[in-house]
Formats: structure tokens, C-alpha cells, sequence
């Protein structure tokens, strides 16, 4: 009896150190800013459900209602700064020529009226594509969108020049190193230099290749923050951050806020130290991390949170925000 007792004394005495090292109230709030990034603009959202790489997404969209937008297009991205997004994230091609252009999927089959890779098409081939052409919440009995995007994939340069001063992400669709290059070469058309405005995301090689033509800047892998978070969720309630979480970005998903050891300003406080980005997504389901979409996870998100929230369906959730 006696041996039971005093070792629930000593547990007892171990647990108050641990939940005062976790203890969140007592972490400071976090520095910077929020900075809300309007993925592809305004775009109209999709279901995420059994999605897989080869899905064609423009089939599954939810009625667009009154949102004229098509995304990854000057006029959505421009709107969705309007409507308070501090940062766009767009997708990135080569063409077979040489310039680099905005636009979601690898191929043109699914959203446009015409075929084949991106990057096996001319920019004049893809300037005669209509982006709007695939949309449709009904199965293909209806097309909201068609005829409304002839000529509206923009370039890298048009994207530039048309949000100067708008903070961009830019995300590679493909492995190839190669894409860097072609992209800083974009800005080099453009005239514009590549500061801490710009994010980079991609595959390990392209990300490699990005931050020796542009250091300094920031550029990540998705995968590195599954890499911080595995061995954060074992270990981190010792108050020891795992060297995997050190210099990186680490990206949450809301549903999986509740897992992270001294969350949130603890884990923030943890981060800011480590020179680590934190990225707020949505969910993380079925293998699918989807962007915040509903207007009621903003309550969800910390209230002094100072870091990137990643948000879909922006033509609803600007106004939320702002209210």
C-alpha cells in the first residue's frame, strides 16, 4: 500500500513540472503578424472527398451561386486581394517554350477546351484555351463558367505586374529542378526582385534548386512539416523540440490542434524560437489536407495567432473574416 502510495506522489510530483512546461497561458503571445492566404484566389470550392491526383476537380465543384470567378485567373487573384487577403497562392507551369504560367492542374483536359501537359504547350496555345470551359456542380448538364475564360491563363509576369505589392506563394506542380530557373527568370522579365514577399513551395529538388537562386527566401516542402510534427507529438511534452522543427515550416491542421503539446502559444512560442513558420490549414483527412473553408473555424484559430492561414473559397471567406 505503502509503495502505491508513494508512487502516486511521485507522479503526482512529476506532472506538475510537465503541465507547467506545456502550460499554454503562461507561453508568450507570439510576434509578427497574420497574414490570410487566398488559395488560387477566389475560387469556388470543391469536394475534397476520396480525392486522388488524377480527380478532375473543375467536375466537382459546389454551385458557384453569384461568384463570377474563375481561379488562378488577374481577375480572381486581384479580388481576393481586395476582399483582405494578405497573400494569393497560385499554381505554376513551364511551357514548352520557355515562360512560365498560372494554372492548377499538370494537364489542360480537365478545366479547359484543350489537351495535353502544360508544359508541353506553347504560351500561345495555352492563351487560346478557354479556363472556364470544364466547371460544373451538375454532372455536365450545366457549364457556369464556359466561355467566360478564353485567353485568362495569365503569366507569371502578368501576375507580377498586376498585384506588385500582394505577398504570392508560388506553388510548383512539378519535380523538375529545372522550374526554379524558369520561374526567376519570370521575375527577371517582370523587372522585379524576389524579396520576403514570395513563398515557394515544391518538391525537395525544386525547393533546393529555389532557395541556391534565391537565398534568403522562402521556400518549403509540405513534407518537411510532417517531419516536425511526427516526432513533436511524441517528445514535446518534455518541452525538448525535435531538430526536424528548427528553421522549417511547420504546417496544422485545425481538426489535429488538439494533439500538439502546448498548444497554441506554448507550441507557437516554441516555434517563433526556432526560427519555424506556422501555417494554419483546415482538416487533414483520408490523406487530403484541405485549407479553411467554413466561416465558423475562424473561431478555432487562436486569437492572437501572428502567423499564415491558408483559406479556400474566399469569395465567402474575405467578408467572414473581415466581420
Amino acid at each position: 500500500m505503502r509503495k502505491s502510495r508513494v508512487a502516486l506522489i511521485a507522479l503526482a510530483a512529476a506532472a506538475v513540472p510537465l503541465t507547467l512546461i506545456n502550460a499554454s497561458w503562461l507561453a508568450p503571445r507570439p510576434p509578427g503578424r497574420l497574414v490570410v492566404v487566398a488559395d488560387r484566389g477566389i475560387a469556388v470550392p470543391f469536394d475534397r472527398q476520396w480525392l486522388d491526383d488524377e480527380a478532375c476537380t473543375a467536375t466537382r465543384i459546389r454551385p458557384p451561386g453569384d461568384n463570377p470567378y474563375i481561379e488562378n485567373t488577374l481577375p480572381s487573384l486581384y479580388r481576393a486581394a481586395k476582399l483582405g487577403a494578405d497573400a494569393v497562392a497560385v499554381q505554376v507551369h513551364p511551357t514548352r517554350d520557355g515562360r512560365m504560367v498560372v494554372f492548377h492542374d499538370w494537364t489542360v483536359d480537365c478545366r479547359t477546351d484543350g489537351h495535353g501537359a502544360v508544359r508541353d504547350l506553347t504560351l500561345a496555345e495555352l492563351k487560346r484555351l478557354d479556363v472556364g470551359y470544364g466547371y460544373t456542380a451538375d454532372g455536365g448538364r450545366t457549364f457556369p463558367f464556359r466561355g467566360k475564360g478564353v485567353g485568362a491563363m495569365p503569366t507569371v509576369e502578368e501576375l507580377l505586374r498586376e498585384l506588385p505589392a500582394e505577398r504570392i506563394v508560388f506553388i510548383f506542380k512539378s519535380r523538375d529542378p529545372r522550374d526554379a530557373d524558369a520561374l526567376v527568370a519570370a521575375f527577371r522579365r517582370a523587372g522585379i526582385a524576389i524579396d520576403d514577399k514570395y513563398g515557394f513551395n515544391g518538391a525537395p529538388a525544386v525547393v533546393a534548386r529555389m532557395r541556391r537562386l534565391a537565398p534568403g527566401a522562402w521556400a518549403y516542402d509540405p513534407r518537411a512539416a510532417r517531419d516536425c510534427l511526427v516526432p513533436y507529438l511524441k517528445i514535446g511534452w518534455t518541452g525538448i523540440l525535435p531538430a526536424s522543427c528548427r528553421n522549417t515550416t511547420v504546417i496544422v491542421p485545425l481538426n489535429y490542434r488538439w494533439a500538439l503539446w502546448g498548444w497554441p502559444y506554448r507550441f507557437l512560442a516554441r516555434m517563433a524560437k526556432a526560427n519555424s513558420r506556422v501555417v494554419i490549414w483546415g482538416s487533414y483527412r483520408h490523406g487530403i489536407l484541405a485549407p479553411l473553408d467554413r466561416p465558423e473555424q475562424y473561431d478555432q484559430v487562436p486569437a492572437d495567432f501572428h502567423g499564415w492561414l491558408w483559406v479556400d473559397d474566399f469569395y465567402q471567406m474575405g467578408p467572414a473574416l473581415r466581420r
